[in-house]
C-alpha cells in the first residue's frame, strides 16, 4: 500500500527513505523534489556545465533509488547524504573529463602543444599542498569537513550551506570556525617539524 501525496509531504525526509528503501517510487519523487535543486547547484558549482551537472544530478538520484536502503540518519540529515551522493559524483565526472581530455589529445598526436603544468614547479607545489590539505580535511569530524568543502571548493556562502544541510546558520559558521582551528593546528606542527 502505498503513501498518498498528501501523507508524503507530511513527512520527514527521514521517514520518507524507510518508504524509498521499500522501493515505493512516490516517496522518492518527493525526495527528489525537496533537494534536486540544491543537487544540481552543487553539481553545477562543482562541474562548471549545465549539462555535466544535470548528468551528475541524475546519476546521484539513480544511485540513492537502487541504494535507498544504505541511507543511515545516525550518519547526518538526508540533504547531507545527498549532498554527500552528488559530490562523489561530481568528482567521479571530473576525473573522467580529465582522463578523456588527456586520452583524446594523446589520440591527436598533439599532446606535445598542451602545456604540461604539472611539470613546472609552482603547480607541483600547488598540488602537494592541495593533497596535503585534502588530507588533513580527512581527519576532521565529518560536520566540519563538509561545511569547509561545501564552502572552499564548492564556492557556497554560510547561508546556501545552511540551507542545504538543514542547519542554522550559527551552527554551520561554528563548525566552519572549529575545523578550520583544527587545520590551522596541523599546519602549524607541520611547519614546525618540517
Amino acid at each position: 500500500m502505498t503513501a498518498s501525496e498528501s501523507t508524503l509531504s507530511s513527512l520527514a525526509d527521514e521517514e520518507l527513505m524507510i518508504l524509498v528503501a521499500r522501493g515505493e517510487a512516490r516517496a522518492f519523487e518527493t525526495v527528489y523534489e525537496r533537494h534536486c535543486g540544491a543537487a544540481f547547484s552543487l553539481a553545477y558549482r562543482m562541474c562548471g556545465s549545465r549539462a555535466l551537472a544535470e548528468d551528475v544530478a541524475q546519476e546521484a538520484f539513480l544511485s540513492i533509488w537502487r541504494s535507498g536502503a544504505r541511507y543511515d540518519r545516525a550518519r547526518g540529515s538526508v540533504r547531507t547524504w545527498v549532498l554527500g551522493i552528488v559530490h562523489n559524483r561530481a568528482i567521479d565526472a571530473l576525473r573522467r573529463s580529465v582522463v578523456h581530455d588527456r586520452r583524446r589529445a594523446s589520440d591527436d598526436g598533439i599532446e606535445e602543444r598542451f602545456e604540461a603544468r604539472e611539470r613546472t614547479e609552482v603547480e607541483a607545489a600547488r598540488r602537494e599542498e592541495a593533497k596535503q590539505i585534502r588530507g588533513m580535511l580527512e581527519t576532521l569530524p565529518d560536520d566540519q569537513s563538509r561545511v569547509i568543502e561545501l564552502a572552499y571548493f564548492g564556492g557556497f556562502t554560510h547561508s546556501e550551506i545552511a540551507e542545504m544541510l538543514g542547519a542554522p546558520i550559527g551552527t554551520v559558521k561554528g563548525r566552519m570556525r572549529l575545523g578550520l582551528e583544527k587545520l590551522r593546528g596541523q599546519l602549524a606542527l607541520q611547519g614546525v617539524t618540517s
